[in-house]
């Protein structure tokens, strides 16, 4: 019996195990080529025993994520994280596409696989391919992440990079795949893929009872096509909500407007749910199992990394964080819930890491700008640090700007300073104007508020 290269059972080793089984109950030898013709069509299609299938194909391949409870991120609710992070390729990704790929004929294995993805699916695809010594091509938007790039090329797989998004990687790889005859792994919009996804439903609900909810992100929605699928057939209590980015909510308009629609652009810092527009499969699947999509914004965001971090010392890519900052900002109501956000990735650049940071402080009020309009005189920069010490903040910058200001010897000096959070900055720019300096404009987050 032929095995492949990962160790775990070919399709058809799959299907002639079943077969052989039925035979003996039955009191056959031997199965009709009628009768595997009919399995390999079953197996073709969405099912639970499919996703059982997947789980057992898998087992060797993937990492099974153990849920993480979750402390101070949302007071209100039994918050638990699904940490798909910690998967061998940085992304839950790898199990759609490592049972896609398991799932091929000889003759497909033989030709190759070429995929598209904003970084996360060309992982996958790369590590699965390579166990199963094919050759494989990914197509990736020209702004993937660098370590997201590298990282597909370590996996063994040749990178095409494409200048857009994921939608214009997509059509490079359709057409490369006409050229080449390669087999097209879909990121998502594809029945295998799925199921491969739904495993992580099926490890959830073993591993922690009386679930209220489960919150996934979404982009193409293969997760939570998979994950909602499979829990509504085990637990049909349990709510799955999906989670998008205001910057691009496909899915979200999709089901509001009850048809699959285009987006013209997206932008996010959220680049692995960064889609154009769902699948017809994912959309469908979504519309029948998910119960709710809400939308966060990038602050959003970047505030759920930062906690993720200090909080439980876990680093999410701003995807793999979409969920949790659901959560975090009451986008569902959850008050009093036993609930599982799943933190789908953990592929974020350093460089973007810093920046998502720094503005997940802002946004938290933990750190904040002050611009001061002041006499030029000798002694003031003295007096406002010594304010802001006694209040128990900490300077980390001064820029001193001469402008139109009142006075013919007035000056601008601007304050970045670390603080504890918003109160905090009020309680400084408070202090501040009872020693009769004039603060001009506090920047908090991304807004700046004119005093």
């Amino acid at each position: 019996m032929v095995r492949n290269l990962s160790g775990t059972a070919s399709a058809n080793e799959i299907i002639y195990t079943r077969l052989k089984a039925k035979s003996f109950e039955t009191g056959f030898i031997f199965a009709s080529k009628r009768e595997i013709d009919q399995r390999k069509a079953e197996m073709n299609m969405l099912s639970l025993d499919k996703v059982f299938n997947a789980q057992t194909v898998l087992k060797n391949i993937i990492r099974e994520t153990n849920l993480v409870r979750a402390y101070g991120i949302a007071p209100d609710c039994e918050l638990y994280l699904k940490p798909e992070n910690l998967q061998i390729t940085g992304s839950f990704k790898v199990r759609g596409s490592a049972y896609k790929i398991a799932m091929l004929s000889e003759e497909e294995k033989a030709k190759g696989v070429i995929a598209c993805s904003a970084g996360n699916h060309a992982q996958g695809v790369a590590l699965a391919a390579t166990k199963n010594g094919i050759k494989s091509l990914i197509c990736l938007p020209d702004a993937a992440p660098i370590s997201k790039v590298e990282a597909t090329k370590g996996f063994g797989a040749e990178v095409c990079l494409v200048e857009g998004c994921y939608d214009d990687a997509y059509q490079k790889a359709l057409e490369l795949k006409e050229q080449e005859g390669y087999t097209f792994v879909h990121p998502f919009n594809d029945e295998n893929v799925i199921a491969g996804q739904g495993t992580i439903a099926l490890e959830i609900l073993k591993e922690l009872d009386n679930i209220d909810a489960i919150v996934v992100p979404v982009g193409g929605g293969g997760l939570i096509s998979g994950v909602a699928y499979t829990a509504k057939q085990i637990r049909p209590s349990v709510k799955v909500y999906g989670v998008q980015v205001t910057g691009a909510p496909s899915m979200y308009n999709s089901v509001k407007d009850g048809h699959i629609e285009c987006l013209d652009s997206v932008h996010t810092i959220a680049d692995g749910i960064a889609v154009k527009q769902p699948g017809e499969n994912t959309y469908a699947l979504v519309k029948e199992y998910v119960d709710d999509i809400a939308l966060v914004s990038d602050d959003e965001v970047a505030s759920a990394i930062l906690a993720l971090i200090e909080k439980q010392k876990m680093i999410a890519e701003g995807a793999g964080a979409a969920a949790v900052a659901a959560v975090m900002f009451d986008k569902f109501n959850l008050k009093g819930k036993r609930v599982v956000s799943i933190v789908s990735g953990g592929n974020i650049d350093v460089t973007s890491l810093s920046r998502v940071i720094d503005r997940g402080l802002l946004n938290s009020g933990r750190s904040a700008s002050l611009l001061i309009e002041l006499i030029d005189k000798p002694g003031q920069l003295k007096d406002i640090s010594r304010i802001i010490a006694d209040c128990g903040g900490n300077v980390t910058g001064v820029h001193y700007e001469k402008g139109n200001t009142e006075s013919i010897n007035g000056c601008y000096l601007r304050i970045e300073m670390e603080t504890r959070d918003y109160q905090h900055v009020h309680l400084i720019t408070r202090s501040l104007r009872d020693e009769g300096f004039k603060i001009v404009q506090v920047l908090k987050g991304v807004k700046s508020y004119e005093q």
